[in-house]
């Protein structure tokens, strides 16, 4: 069918616009990846830095021959990977049986959960429940404080909601407990929102450095995202990277920065276009019934 003149100008400006915001999310990354491969001169030099004129591999060589980076790096990839996993096991396990229709007083104590959202203990009764609890200066802190989400366990409850009873009814005909339904036959239909949410659950865990700086202490356990900040922000491990180089190297400060913001956001970017493809089902189906 052909399209009339109003729908052809309108899709014009709809790809013009989408491709002006392309370039506008895509350019910070290709700055800052231009810039940690340049030299010193080219990282000063202004304007748009699409591809370095000079090339240099010093910062990038700097960055992952660093002891600190690849230590933060593994406390990351833990707190990422066992707390996303912990997150949707725990949120999966609270969502269920409030997505059960029979659980008597189920609208209570999804209202108790909701209240929640609104209301915390802040950061000084959140710091002495934390010290009390033992967490201080453990790997623990990362995982424990943050295992539910409520909003993303009330689009977990929702989605389930979404899968018919019918399926139970078949399932406990054949002797299946609730665990056995909740894990072989909930879990595998609700695959998109699973992977929405574990992929907001990383990125966040990922992104982290507050809970690190006000309880961890050894500089062992600390996470990438510390590290970073202490770079960028600071600046006061430039002379660590620095130590060893001499004269006209020492003006790397830049491309350094550049490097540890790139070696810190490339994991995530990599992950992200994987779990893409369930982000639309996985958010809508799992935001409309409630």
């Amino acid at each position: 069918m052909k399209q009339s003149l109003g729908s052809t100008i309108f899709q014009a400006c709809l790809i013009t616009f989408m491709i002006i915001l392309c370039i506008i999310m895509l350019y910070p990354f290709v700055h800052m990846l231009s810039i940690s491969f340049s030299t010193p001169a080219e990282a000063l030099r202004l304007g748009i830095h699409l591809y370095p004129q000079k090339a240099s591999l010093f910062a990038w060589e700097k960055v992952l021959s660093n002891h600190d980076v690849w230590m933060g790096f593994g406390n990351t990839v833990f707190r990422t990977v066992i707390g996303t996993l912990c997150s949707i096991l725990f949120m999966s396990l609270g969502a269920y049986p409030l997505s059960r229709r029979y659980l008597p007083h189920r609208n209570v104590y999804t209202m108790l959960i909701v209240f929640t959202m609104f209301f915390s203990g802040r950061m000084i009764p959140s710091y002495f429940l934390i010290k009390s609890l033992g967490l201080l200066d453990s790997r623990l802190v990362y995982i424990i404080p943050g295992l539910i989400s409520t909003f993303s366990m009330l689009i977990l409850r929702n989605f389930f909601q979404n899968i018919p009873d019918e399926l139970e009814d078949s399932a406990k005909i054949d002797g299946a407990n609730d665990l056995r339904i909740l894990f072989q036959l909930v879990l595998p239909l609700s695959l998109p929102v699973i992977a929405t949410l574990s992929l907001w659950s990383a990125v966040g865990h990922w992104n982290a450095w507050f809970d690190a700086v006000l309880y961890i202490q050894d500089p062992a356990k600390q996470v990438l995202q510390t590290f970073l900040r202490r770079v960028v922000i600071t600046g006061e491990n430039l002379s660590m990277f620095a130590a060893d180089v001499k004269g006209s190297e020492l003006g790397y400060a830049e491309p350094i920065k550049a490097a540890t913001l790139m070696f810190t956001a490339l994991p995530i970017i990599v992950v992200y276009p994987f779990l893409q493809k369930y982000f639309v089902k996985g958010t809508m189906v799992g935001s409309l019934k409630g």
